[in-house]
């Protein structure tokens, strides 16, 4: 199985959603609901901890349940989104699902986010390479829940990937409405 693994915002390994049967336009129920997607996943998870550098041996992995992140990527294609919302594969370039805490998340984790965005900026991951590939210093891509905008800037220096900048942008929704008094 191939994969990309990067410490950028928060340990996540990426692999492609087709070598693991999946289209990368999954929802929570899709996965959460297969004891064995799950164990497959934690599976990847606890190995790619340990080619990380993150636990000695696999035993460890579950006393490490929050690194790192497994995310499986894709070319964008049309999605309904949880919230029924149609997003169309113009509107991305790669298409995102990540699990946290051995779940698909609802959304995507904001340090995941920055992994993501970092990873596309890197010739040749499997983020840039299902971003379309080349040179990225941004992209939008697609989640259960919608879609973010993600960026970096990586120069190769000494041969190795150095990130100089990573960037991302969050929605937020209305918590409250109302009238505040305020004690003059």
């Amino acid at each position: 199985l191939k994969a990309t693994m990067i410490n950028a915002g928060i340990p996540t390994i990426f692999i492609n959603a087709e070598a693991v049967g999946y289209k990368g336009t999954e929802l929570q129920d899709d996965i959460n609901s297969d004891p064995k997607a799950l164990e497959m996943f934690e599976k990847i998870r606890a190995h790619g901890a340990v080619r990380m550098g993150l636990i000695s041996h696999l035993d460890e992995a579950a006393k490490r349940q929050h690194t790192p992140k497994v995310a499986f990527v894709a070319q964008p294609t049309d999605y309904i989104a949880s919230s029924g919302k149609a997003i169309s594969a113009s509107d991305i370039n790669v298409l995102v699902r990540a699990l946290s805490m051995g779940k698909l998340h609802h959304a995507m984790m904001g340090t995941a986010a920055v992994a993501i965005g970092t990873a596309a900026a890197i010739p040749g991951t499997l983020v840039n390479l299902a971003a379309g590939g080349g040179n990225l210093d941004a992209v939008r891509f697609g989640h259960p829940s919608g879609t973010l905008r993600v960026g970096a800037q990586a120069d190769k220096v000494d041969g190795e990937w150095q990130v100089k900048k990573a960037m991302m942008s969050r929605s937020a929704r209305v918590l409250m409405e109302g009238w505040v008094r305020v004690p003059g």
